[in-house]
């Protein structure tokens, strides 16, 4: 199959990762369809003139609409999802339906419709909590909340479906950090750099907590890799993608030397917090490194250092006010239930 002829539909491209690899992948010469909600920042993609590009606001559990759009398309990213324990817990019956029941009719009706390359988004906390030095992917899944149990449900449902002509791949991301054109600042490295830059204090709740972590534009390369590789290195395969492994309390030390290098500026202090969150894992992934060849490129440091000349810039004054940055604040703006 040609790249420059791939046709690729990304449910959740108006999401955070979605909105840096739209872009890339369209330079790449991919033709690219988003099927989203827009929830979170509606008018993202409007200044693309791009006949590559083709929007889709809808539902990714409205079957007579996938199986309208799929047809003519070789690949499916799914993204899609309602992201992090937070919000899933908003409503918990809305986030089973779209993180779940709606995954297997997506799969079936992607394979019906010609796809050949389907790959699934789920992530590293199906690990939950875990002693292991190296957490590698036949570790035992053992989520703790209904958001990691339904991610790592999906898995088996897409492995039964793959065979010679519907190439089937599962990716479990660490926590993605770094700067996008649709900006997350609930995630790990983000926030904790957005509080040194606004607040000159890093917030810490807990802080022994072990956290994988993978910069964004290393899952954009590493997706970007899986829609070009042959199907016999990555079908019916689970991969971990993650780089740096480290405790909260190591990633808020790490954006206050990044803070205090960056400005020459000494007494930025970090407060720590009792958390619930008790999960915890050191995730390994040699495997897709072996597999593949994949391996990351950029740091937790590049991401802080971007983050933070993104907010010297002015690019996103608003940071610690608007919604639009963070997921359950948004969705608790308004309704999130499409009937």
């Amino acid at each position: 199959m040609s790249q420059n002829r791939q046709s690729v539909l990304i449910t959740g491209g108006a999401g955070y990762v979605g909105s840096l690899l739209v872009p890339t992948l369209i330079k790449q010469g991919f033709s690219i369809t988003v099927l989203d909600w827009f929830l979170y920042q509606p008018e993202l993609f409007s200044d693309y003139q791009d006949d590559r590009l083709t929007l889709v606001k809808g539902d990714i559990r409205d079957q007579a609409l996938l199986k309208r759009i799929l047809p003519g398309h070789d690949a499916v990213i799914h993204l899609a999802c309602i992201s992090n324990d937070p919000c899933f817990e908003l409503d918990p019956m809305l986030s089973k339906a779209i993180n779940y029941d709606a995954f297997e009719p997506l799969v079936h009706i992607s394979k019906q419709s010609g796809v050949s390359r389907f790959i699934y988004a789920s992530t590293s906390s199906v690990y939950g909590v875990s002693d292991q030095p190296n957490v590698r992917e036949d570790h035992p899944l053992l989520p703790i909340t209904d958001y990691n149990k339904y991610k790592g449900l999906c898995e088996p449902i897409l492995l039964a479906n793959v065979s010679d002509t519907f190439t089937g791949v599962i990716i479990r991301p660490a926590t993605v950090c770094g700067l996008a054109p649709r900006q997350r600042l609930d995630l790990t490295v983000n926030i904790l750099t957005a509080h040194a830059y606004f607040n000159q204090k890093i917030r810490v709740f807990g802080g022994a907590q072990q956290r994988p972590n993978i910069h964004i534009k290393d899952m954009v390369r590493l997706y970007e890799m899986l829609l070009t590789l042959p199907s016999k290195q990555i079908s019916g395969q689970t991969f971990n993608a993650g780089y740096q492994n480290h405790t909260i309390d190591d990633i808020a030390k790490k954006v206050k030397s990044v803070y205090e290098s960056r400005f020459a500026s000494k007494g930025l202090f970090i407060v720590t917090e009792p958390s619930q969150d008790v999960r915890s894992y050191h995730i390994c992934s040699d495997k897709i490194a072996a597999a593949i060849g994949f391996q990351s490129k950029f740091t937790l440091e590049h991401a802080i250092d971007e983050l933070l000349s993104a907010f010297q810039s002015g690019q996103m004054a608003d940071a610690m006010h608007a919604d639009h940055y963070y997921n359950v604040r948004t969705m608790k703006q308004g309704p999130i239930s499409w009937k």
